[in-house]
């Protein structure tokens, strides 16, 4: 109990304090982040003075001083992200809509819409987004990088530019570039250029919320938040939907606003305003990263152009449907990231004009890939070494850890979760981590040995994903971790029960316990789920007005997509009618295509009228669900529901 102590006492100082802070409060962020910091400086000077093996050529210390290294440099990267925290910023009051939504007087923007291989489905909702925007003056172009007819086809018929190339060279800023040079030969250049990728929707006001921030002359980009209709895969296979975000949250929520405020945002590609003028400067979008968003703001810093974050949900997008589309998408900004680091816009580039704050996010990324990966992978593997063979690389038992890591791990993980307003919580940490771990390492590896030569590998949206199937090199992967987990603890504790393991085996139990718990997490998320609906439905509680046959009467809409609804009514209609729906503020026509227990389920129209006012009316409202906070509690429940249930 004793043991216990220094954390109890954390958890309650924590829990007396918090009360009284603001969370955009600087000095607030600051203390508890400070706080923080005398925590993990505590643990690790423990960590280095009494737990190390003597230094001599032995087993304990050839695992022991690597493994101290590498959770020393994650502790260095937790330290990093606390320092970015203290500060935040809201945009929100500066930017305005105004007379500029109506002025054919406007400054020209150009909507550059980036697509490879996407369906008609998906571009044809974020064509009808684009040219649906309230902005006076502007020009929405079609790059398409696949040089499909049907995509020349459909942007005529939704009145866009479409613009294609004769190669795919240097992949999505290849084809930006050519766009670029295409526009500043016409008689008109663009004063700005927003860009989209294929599969996100705009709302209404994307351009009037975003240009009215570039009235400051140093402003290069501004960049938006990127929200998704759908779950990713960690929500889905995990069915923690209702009450986890998707993993991006935190990223655009947390992290990008206190980035803006000590002045390193950075651009993201989709979803940004960018000022033509800095990209002509720049000769357009480098090509020597295939995270060619990210070194846009380093290169425009070159000219003393910042980027701004205005975190407002302007555009709303697919997250990656399947687990192997998520890791691909991860590894891709790892490589890119990595490319970056060897460049001459690296942190350490004698060539580069960045200032000390700039350098010094870019190693806070750096660390965040390449120490905290490697760490949660070597985590897994030194509790092994002890129950299996007796190495001990951690000499401690687990009173003595208790001690020195509880206080750091209970005051941290609260500090992150209030910060974050319960958007990072450790163990879903550890899952996604753990997840994209082997393609991370691989790319980390890939991009410091081999700057050069990689290819852009594109994140693959919509398809076929009806049908439940297994990730089995995932599973295999983290299915063997798991069974040697398992089996260490039965042979440690049970086959071959020794006085060492009673004495120092509680710590490589407990620490063995939890990587058994995370690892069945993870093999539960390598199990894609099906995903039976082609556009994603949202519950509706609301009364519209139905007419057939000249009658009309109320019926209680129960959910909406894009394609149709679900109504509930006493006396339904039979299957096949024809119906008109009072629905996205027109009287839209719909065939009933089944009966509910309460009600009927209807399709709409698949008429081009229908369909550009359904998509622009749904993606301009609120119907997508926006995180306020998560707790703890109801993510444990669904956890132990999909894992037990």
């Amino acid at each position: 109990m004793l043991a216990l102590t220094p954390g109890l006492l954390a958890l309650g100082a924590f829990m007396a304090i918090v009360p009284l802070l603001r969370l955009d409060s600087t000095k607030a962020r600051s203390f508890l982040a400070i706080v923080s910091l005398i925590l993990l400086l505590r643990y690790l000077h423990w960590r280095v003075t009494s737990t190390l093996p003597p230094p001599h050529l032995t087993a304990d210390a050839v695992i022991g001083y690597p493994f101290m290294l590498l959770e020393a440099a994650s502790l260095v990267a937790v330290a990093l992200s606390l320092l970015f925290l203290s500060r935040t910023i809201d945009r929100t009051k500066t930017a305005r809509s105004d007379g500029r939504a109506t002025d054919p007087r406007a400054p020209l923007i150009d909507v550059f819409i980036c697509t490879y291989n996407e369906e008609r489905s998906i571009l044809e909702r974020t064509i009808i987004g684009a040219t649906g925007m309230e902005y006076g003056n502007y020009r929405v172009w079609v790059l398409d990088d696949g040089r499909r007819p049907w995509l020349r086809r459909l942007s005529g018929e939704l009145n866009c530019h479409y613009l294609t190339r004769p190669d795919n060279h240097h992949a999505k800023a290849g084809n930006i570039n050519h766009a670029l040079r295409h526009v500043g030969a016409l008689p008109e250049r663009p004063h700005f250029v927003a860009i989209l990728d294929a599969d996100f929707v705009p709302r209404p006001d994307f351009l009037t919320r975003t240009i009215s921030l570039m009235d400051n002359p140093s402003v290069g980009v501004v960049q938006t938040p990127q929200h998704f209709i759908n779950p990713d895969p960690i929500q889905t296979n995990l069915a923690a939907t209702d009450v986890w975000p998707d993993e991006q949250r935190f990223f655009f929520d947390i992290l990008m606003p206190a980035k803006d405020a000590w002045g390193v945002a950075f651009c993201c590609g989709t979803s940004s305003l960018i000022r033509y003028a800095g990209l002509v400067q720049i000769g357009g979008f480098p090509t020597d990263s295939v995270t060619e968003d990210y070194l846009v703001t380093l290169r425009l810093k070159e000219f003393g152009l910042t980027t701004i974050y205005l975190n407002e949900r302007l555009t709303i997008g697919l997250a990656p449907e399947g687990l192997k589309e998520y890791i691909t998408q991860r590894a891709r900004w790892c490589l890119g990231f990595m490319q970056i680091i060897r460049g001459r816009s690296g942190p350490f580039s004698q060539t580069s004009n960045l200032s000390f704050i700039d350098r010094l996010s870019l190693v806070d990324a750096f660390m965040s890939w390449f120490a905290v990966y490697t760490s949660k992978v070597a985590g897994l593997a030194v509790p092994w070494l002890f129950l299996l063979f007796g190495i001990k690389a951690v000499q401690a038992d687990l009173t003595e850890l208790l001690r020195f890591f509880l206080p750091f791990y209970v005051w941290h993980g609260l500090t992150m979760a209030w910060l974050s307003r319960g958007r990072s919580l450790a163990m879903m940490t550890d899952v996604s981590q753990l997840i994209a771990a082997p393609a991370v390492l691989k790319a980390v590896a890939a991009g410091l040995l081999k700057p050069k030569g990689h290819k852009f590998k594109v994140t693959a949206k919509g398809g076929d994903r009806d049908r439940r199937f297994v990730e089995w090199p995932l599973l295999r992967l983290y299915g063997s971790a798991l069974a040697i987990t398992l089996a260490a603890i039965a042979y440690a504790f049970i086959l071959h029960l020794r006085g060492e393991n009673i004495a120092y085996g509680g710590l490589a139990l407990a620490w063995s316990l939890y990587n058994a718990f995370i690892l069945t997490v993870v093999c539960f998320v390598c199990i894609e789920q099906p995903r039976k609906r082609k556009a994603e439905r949202f519950d509706r509680n609301e009364a519209i007005l139905l007419r057939q046959n000249g009658k009309s009467h109320l019926a209680r809409l129960a959910d909406l997509s894009i394609t149709g609804a679900r109504l509930i009514d006493p006396d339904p209609p039979l299957p096949g009618s024809p119906i008109e729906c009072g629905i996205y503020g027109r009287s839209i026509a719909a065939i009933v295509v089944r009966r509910t227990a309460d009600g009927f389920a209807v399709r709409f129209e698949e008429g081009m009228d229908t369909r550009v006012h359904a998509i622009r009316a749904f993606y301009a409202g609120e119907y997508v669900r926006a995180y306020r906070g998560v707790r703890a509690l109801p993510v444990g429940k669904a956890l132990l529901a999909r894992l037990f249930g």
